[in-house]
């Protein structure tokens, strides 16, 4: 038989539940509003009622970033509130107002909703441009190319700005890989320069444009630095904290299983019978007495211990490795997923890098990579690192799996690189392609 009072306590969980999810676009359109109260509040407080922006002159940048901050919490708090009001609102139907009248819920008036949506639009429509989000997010990391800046600016006959750095955020103008024009580029980059080296503000113009590319290169940089620390980072310390201390307790007990596999078996057997060989010789060219077969023994017994400490913390960190590097690819992961905007500044810097470089030195970059990983040493080189992965998460070096890997992979790689060749770089450096080849022949 139940018990009431059990019943009773469950029937009231599930009615509060109930409640909690027919108030859900109520619920959400109210944080939405609080938020969108709050930035009013910054702009009303400290911006004269205007717009959240860097243009302003009052304040220093740390204090902007302090702003910036609070005004990018804030919006993608009334975006996700937005977003789950209506999805609750186009879920919800007749019935379920109806069962919201019965459970004792009553809805706010058309009115007063009608009202708070356009409190939030009129905040935040000020902000909507995603571009200026990016820029706002990132202290205007996100800049153009500063040639490009200076062209279009040069045409319109405007200053170069925040502003105007937006814009040209916004319009995205197309990679040096994918426009093409009717006249040579050095004839119209010329002209370009010509017109800037004429202008009476041009030297403010390329102090600024040198600052926004200073900033381009060290947002790569660091963003570079970043991808490569994090996750040597977070594997030693998830090595050391985590997944070792684990890894050692469960092993602690285990005397008998000291290797991971045949390699790691036959590997001290050859040792230990070097071992004594060594001590044999050693015995024979020396003045000493012979070895008795007791004292051999002791000799042996005493290396036969010291091989298997030593294999069994190799095999113990084998599978710390795995653990541990499964640590590192999460945290490179999530540091991508939260760095878009630092990731498509690194797309322009290397675009940048990489375009600029003279027709000679793309050749010598593309024939010195194709030739590391691609060329007729290359598989040596490959089954080094695939037998040093290996090692490295205690696997036995299947030479099988190794052939097939190097008779494949660098061939696709070779297939990419051919390809790249053909569709971007020939259409954008005919004379490097031309170049790429004299120096292969």
């Amino acid at each position: 038989m139940k018990n009431p009072v059990f019943s009773e306590k469950i029937y009231s969980f599930f009615l509060a539940a109930y409640r909690w999810y027919l108030l859900t676009p109520e619920r959400s359109l109210e944080e939405a509003y609080q938020s969108a109260l709050k930035i009013k509040e910054i702009e009303d407080h400290h911006f004269n009622g205007n717009k959240i922006s860097s243009d302003a002159a009052m304040y220093s940048s740390s204090v902007m970033d302090y702003f910036q901050a609070d005004l990018q919490k804030l919006l993608k708090n009334v975006r996700m509130r937005l977003t789950e009001f209506k999805a609750s609102r186009w879920f919800s139907n007749e019935s379920k107002q109806k069962a919201a009248a019965k459970a004792g819920i009553e809805y706010s008036n058309a009115a007063l909703v009608l009202k708070k949506l356009e409190f939030i639009d009129q905040v935040i429509g000020k902000y909507t441009n995603d571009a200026v989000n990016d820029v706002l997010e990132n202290n205007s990391e996100n800049l153009v190319n500063s040639s490009i800046i200076v062209a279009e600016n040069k045409v319109s006959n405007q200053p170069i700005t925040p502003k105007s750095v937006i814009k040209n955020n916004n319009n995205k103008p197309k990679r040096k890989a994918d426009s093409t024009g009717v006249l040579p580029r050095s004839i119209l980059t010329t002209i370009t320069r010509l017109q800037a080296e004429l202008d009476p503000s041009s030297e403010q113009e390329v102090v600024q444009n040198f600052r926004q590319t200073q900033k381009i290169t060290i947002i790569s940089v660091r963003f570079i630095l970043l991808l490569i620390i994090v996750p040597l980072l977070t594997h030693q310390i998830a090595k050391a904290v985590v997944v070792g201390p684990v890894v050692d307790r469960f092993r602690g007990s285990e005397t008998e299983q000291i290797f991971l596999n045949e390699e790691m078996e036959e590997e001290a057997l050859i040792e230990l019978q070097r071992f004594e060989e060594r001590i044999k010789f050693e015995n024979l060219i020396s003045d000493a007495p012979p070895l008795s077969s007791e004292v051999l023994e002791i000799k042996m017994q005493e290396k036969a211990q010291e091989v298997a400490e030593e294999f069994r913390r190799e095999s113990a960190n084998a599978i710390k490795n795995v653990f541990a590097d499964v640590f590192s690819v999460v945290a490179f992961v999530w540091l991508l997923l939260i760095s878009q905007s630092s990731i498509s500044v690194l797309k322009d810097f290397f675009d940048h890098v990489v375009y600029g470089l003279s027709d000679s030195a793309k050749a010598f970059i593309i024939i010195l990579f194709t030739d590391v990983f691609v060329g007729f040493h290359s598989p040596h080189g490959w089954e080094v690192i695939l037998e040093g992965l290996s090692r490295h998460w205690g696997l036995p070096a299947n030479r099988d799996f190794i052939f097939l890997f190097i008779a494949t992979f660098p061939v696709i790689l070779d297939t990419i690189f051919k390809y790249w060749i053909f569709r971007y770089l020939n259409r954008i450096s005919p004379s490097a392609v031309a170049t790429y080849h004299n120096m292969n022949e």
